[in-house]
């Protein structure tokens, strides 16, 4: 009888044994998963160190756009902008197809080591907040994934380079972001499947600031059913097409899923008191896709806790929580204040201002276009200037 129990207490310290054995490993597989991700946990809504400065690094990189059409991006990487901060990184080429939304404007290069591996395609936005505005309300069109029966540009590529047509069921886009992405294709597609090639071990990055965000969406679609596996990141993006488009974009980046490596091959950068990221208009036809972190402080610079991933397409947390009927209106109908009358004396002009102050101090202040405009150019960097760069504190205007 003593035996029987000794040999059940045995049993019972193995089995206790075994089970603290497996939780601990259980634990550090855990932490090593985590690890991987930068210590983000699935539905943790902070920004890992790691991807707030990835993001930070590729605000410099779409600012270096800015630089493409007015004073140039030179080989073998130099401009007026950031381009010094990224010492060995190689000019692949620029293109510029016109000043129109239809058009489109950026530059590819590589990012050899010490940097991150990467083949890097930038997309400029527009530089008027005014006309950006103006030029969402086109009406949406049929989206059909490429490669299509009809695709005229489909003899520059390989037959190994074409992709298995997928259906995006009842999907519409905005027209003039679909003109802007084909208009540009002939020339980025052919540079980065070439460099791929060249260079097999390096990632495709993407990244795009306003409507040059919409032009990196459909582009980073098209490479991920080519085979291409690249990350998108983007920052004011406006919505590009519907909700079954959205849901597209969902599936094919994986940003439906928990796990935070899956949910990081698109990030949608928004800001407070951003517009574009609201427009087009859901009454229009469009609807926002999932990816995003917000950044909830207005003024520059922000740090690590102004940062956090939002859940689903429109996260009420987030950008979405400012969309409002009233918000949009000012946006679209609000104006600077308008300049002085010469009918008037000094003494009465002053008072007309200090009057329009007054009214202009009523409206809340995300209702204020230059405000606006700010919140559409201010991530981590004032974006769009094409400037050396400096403390980004000192662009307050």
């Amino acid at each position: 009888m003593t035996t029987m129990k000794l040999n059940n207490n045995r049993v019972s310290l193995v089995a206790v044994v075994a089970a603290v054995v497996a939780s601990l490993i259980t634990g550090l597989a855990q932490a090593l998963v985590i690890s991987d991700h930068g210590g983000e946990r699935p539905g943790d809504r902070t920004v890992s160190a790691k991807l707030f400065s990835d993001l930070e690094e590729l605000a410099r990189l779409v600012d270096i756009s800015y630089c493409v059409g007015s004073t140039g991006v030179y080989n073998p990487f130099k401009c007026l902008s950031h381009c010094d901060e990224f010492e060995g990184f190689e000019l692949i080429t620029t293109w510029n197809t016109g000043p129109l939304l239809s058009d489109s404007c950026g530059y590819i290069a590589l990012s050899h080591p010490p940097y991150a591996k990467r083949i890097i395609v930038a997309f400029r936005g527009t530089y008027s907040l005014t006309n950006t505005i103006v030029d969402l309300s086109t009406v949406p069109q049929e989206y059909v994934p490429y490669p299509t029966g009809d695709d005229d540009d489909d003899d520059i590529f390989t037959t190994s380079d074409t992709a298995t047509t997928k259906k995006c069921d009842n999907c519409t886009i905005h027209s003039g972001f679909w003109s802007s992405w084909k208009n540009s294709r002939s020339v980025i597609l052919p540079a980065v499947l070439h460099a791929k090639r060249e260079y097999p071990d390096y990632q495709v990055v993407l990244v795009g600031h306003s409507l040059g965000g919409a032009v990196a969406a459909l582009a980073g679609l098209e490479m991920n059913l080519r085979g291409l596996d690249p990350q998108v990141t983007t920052f004011g993006e406006p919505k590009v097409g519907n909700g079954e488009f959205s849901g597209f974009i969902n599936a094919a980046f994986g940003l439906s899923s928990s796990p935070p490596a899956s949910r990081h091959r698109y990030r949608r950068v928004t800001h407070v008191n951003d517009p574009v990221p609201l427009l087009p208009l859901k009454e229009w036809g469009y609807a926002s896709h999932s990816g995003e972190i917000y950044i909830s402080k207005l003024s520059l610079p922000p740090s690590i806790d102004d940062l956090e991933i939002c859940e689903g397409d429109e996260d009420e947390r987030c950008i979405a929580g400012a969309e409002t009927a009233d918000l949009l209106n000012h946006v679209i109908t609000q104006t600077t204040a308008p300049a002085a009358s010469p009918l008037l004396s000094p003494q009465q002009q002053q008072l007309a201002g200090e009057e329009m102050q007054m009214q202009m101090s009523l409206i809340p202040a995300k209702y204020r276009l230059w405000e606006l405009f700010f919140s559409h150019r201010d991530y981590f960097w004032r974006i769009g200037l094409c400037v050396p760069g400096g403390d980004p504190g000192s662009w307050r205007w």
